[in-house]
């Protein structure tokens, strides 16, 4: 069954990879013609973006690498800056950074 959210809901929700690498918390939704586009997704002290973007204040996540949403926000490893094939072994899509 199909539950929905309301977009109020996800706010500072904490955003997982499918890898279940801690990636930020989500700040915003990008809307475009009644759908969701994006999400922009804010780093944190304890996150891998902080660690990897330094002081940059997050990244835009495109709506379709968003895997699934409930009490977190699972994410593509796509959606990663800077990761390469070494880190996570053959079995790693092709990345690109947002």
């Amino acid at each position: 069954m199909l539950k929905m959210k309301r977009v109020s809901e996800v706010y500072d929700m904490r955003v997982f990879t499918d890898s279940g690498e801690y990636f930020g918390d989500v700040e915003e939704a990008q809307l475009g013609r009644n759908k969701i586009f994006g999400w922009r997704i804010k780093s944190t002290k304890s996150s891998y973006l902080s660690k990897v973007l330094g002081s940059a204040k997050g990244v835009l996540v495109p709506h379709q690498l968003v895997k699934s949403i409930g009490d977190i926000m699972i994410i593509s490893r796509a959606a990663m800056p800077g990761v390469s094939e070494e880190a996570h072994g053959p079995a790693a899509d092709e990345e690109d950074s947002i």
